[in-house]
């Protein structure tokens, strides 16, 4: 392990900022995560994965960690069901291909999500129909403070809608090292109900899928209409969903009667923040560097060498203008490092 100074994040994010770390180490294992936990330099050190769900507005003072650790295992397996581990390093979607080789249901609808292992349960990633916490069993996390090791299960995890204990009390407290998942052996569950993975299928001619057609059908669609970050800089989504009352649903869609909403719980909905954004003329909407992607208005877009200042100010404009026109604040789905 090297210890690095005054390093570009750049290819460190998938928004293709150029920020600078002042101090810089990448870990392959749990033993040298806790070798540069110990070292005085490293107080207060940034994490960092894949990149993807974050956004440097500035340099960061903060000594950077890049989390790195590789390697997937199964722990344990029954005739219906297997527990795979999966260190933090490993790259989403490489873990969904290597279920899929080996016929594990239950994160095929989570396909091409970008960013790392770790980083997943930080976030709950979710996509058509399905959460992490779905298929979750449990996690192993080094404390920062004593380096001490800890598994934690869903319960301690306390998911919430691209939530988790990791992304608030504890975003500061623990290193995630691996994750662990339960999937499917057999009798998978197909889950095709949400989004336009049942229209992709039928025009595929395909009427009993398995969890790779359903897999190449989320791909397609992703491909469709999200801009590669190698090619485009982006974060995917940038806003959640918001979450409404009944109430305040109810007096949007005597207003607009096409509103896309979802059934949350209780009497609440969630409501499409893309078609928020697009119905306030924002879809597609460039101005120098930054802007909302033509084909999916939750995307905000680094066309050229655009910094962390200019994409932040670009989205609160959109903020703004959503709140203006529905009354609906966006929050944002990606991390804000200020």
């Amino acid at each position: 392990m090297t210890v690095l100074e005054n390093v570009s994040l750049k290819e460190f994010n998938t928004f293709g900022v150029d920020a600078k770390a002042s101090l810089f180490a990448s870990v392959k294992n749990q033993l040298e995560l806790k070798e540069v936990l110990k070292d005085p330099r490293f107080k207060n050190p940034f994490l960092i994965g894949g990149g993807s769900n974050l956004l440097f507005v500035n340099s960061i003072s903060r000594p950077v960690i890049h989390i790195n650790i590789g390697g997937i295992k199964i722990i344990d397996e029954n005739d219906d069901s297997v527990i795979v581990s999966a260190g933090a390093g490993i790259k989403w979607h490489d873990l969904v291909l290597w279920a899929l080789k080996n016929n594990y249901g239950g994160i095929e609808n989570l396909a091409l999500i970008p960013g790392n292992t770790g980083t997943a349960p930080i976030q709950n990633i979710g996509a058509y129909g399905v959460e992490l916490k779905d298929v979750f069993y449990n996690l192993i996390a080094v404390s920062i403070d004593d380096c001490s090791t800890h598994i934690f299960d869903e319960n301690d995890c306390e998911f919430g809608y691209r939530d988790s204990k990791f992304k608030n009390e504890w975003s500061h407290q623990y290193v995630i090292t691996s994750v662990r998942l339960m999937l499917q052996k057999n009798n998978h569950f197909i889950n095709t109900q949400y989004g336009a993975i049942e229209k992709t299928l039928i025009k595929k001619n395909i009427s009993n899928p398995s969890i790779q057609d359903v897999a190449d059908a989320v791909i397609e669609i992703r491909n469709n209409k999200l801009p590669n970050p190698k090619e485009l800089g982006n974060s995917g989504s940038f806003f959640k969903n918001p979450i409404v009352s009944k109430e305040k649903t109810d007096k949007l869609l005597l207003e607009h009667p096409n509103l896309p909403h979802y059934e949350f719980t209780g009497n609440f909905y969630k409501i499409s923040a893309g078609w928020l954004i697009e119905k306030s003329g924002l879809k597609g909407l460039r101005e120098g560097n930054v802007g909302m992607h033509a084909q999916q208005a939750l995307v905000l877009v680094n066309y050229g060498n655009a910094t962390g200042k200019e994409l932040w100010k670009f989205a609160q404009k959109v903020q703004q203008t959503v709140a203006q026109k529905f009354g609906i604040t966006l929050d944002p789905e990606v991390n804000i490092i200020e």
